[in-house]
């Protein structure tokens, strides 16, 4: 009996992001964040994940979902340059890609009733996932390899300023996720207006911050 070949989704992510505003540029950046691959019907065997207990980590080949396009562009302005400087696609980690297709390498908190729960994901909630692959250290770790974007873009964390008000209103297990995501300065890289006031949805909560020099500072949490 053959098997269809055809690209398929496997499973789907379930995190606390339901737009894409806020969710870290990049695998790992939030570590503590939380979030679970929930299988599709057809994919739903046991035997599946079977060995995957022995591994830390795992890649995750996904799409982006939210970001498809009718045509692609051989530049892109990858927001990590500031969004006016130009760079070959294949260059970035831009969404606008020929085939929209992302990787992330997250860690396996657990695995239990055929879902895997993991932590440092970069994934809105709902996105496809087509394919889960183990992370091998001895292969995948390459310590002399370089990344000048890298040396010439990344910020410096901001310093978070949450009110004891605040803080009262966001759960004890969101609390730290949410200072990491906020620290890694979720405004898109070429706003910098100290009086503009930007928002987002994390974990069932409306999230209002501005940002001023160094400092972020929370103006509001609304469930």
């Amino acid at each position: 009996m053959s098997y269809d070949q055809t690209l398929k989704i496997i499973a789907r992510i379930k995190s606390d992001f339901p737009t894409k505003f806020a969710i870290p540029r990049q695998s790992g950046l939030a570590p503590s964040l939380r979030a679970k691959i929930v299988f599709e019907k057809e994919f739903q065997s046991p035997e599946a994940l079977a060995g995957l207990e022995n591994f830390s980590h795992i890649w995750l080949i996904w799409e982006f979902s939210e970001a498809k396009q009718k045509n692609w562009s051989p530049t892109v302005r990858p927001p990590r340059l500031g969004g006016n400087k130009k760079a070959g696609v294949f260059a970035t980690r831009s969404p606008f890609r020929p085939n929209s297709l992302g990787l992330s390498a997250v860690k396996i908190e657990k695995i239990e009733n055929g879902e895997i729960f993991i932590s440092g994901a970069d994934l809105m909630d709902g996105t496809p996932i087509y394919d889960i692959k183990p992370y091998l250290p001895a292969v995948d770790s390459i310590t002399s390899a370089t990344d000048l974007f890298n040396k010439i873009a990344e910020k410096e964390p901001l310093e978070v300023a949450i009110s004891p008000e605040f803080i009262e209103k966001i759960p004890k297990d969101k609390l730290g996720s949410l200072k990491e995501i906020l620290a890694l300065d979720p405004r898109p890289a070429y706003q910098n207006d100290p009086t503009r006031i930007y928002g987002f949805q994390f974990a069932g909560y409306e999230i209002k911050f501005q940002v001023k020099e160094k400092t972020l500072t929370v103006i509001s949490v609304q469930k």
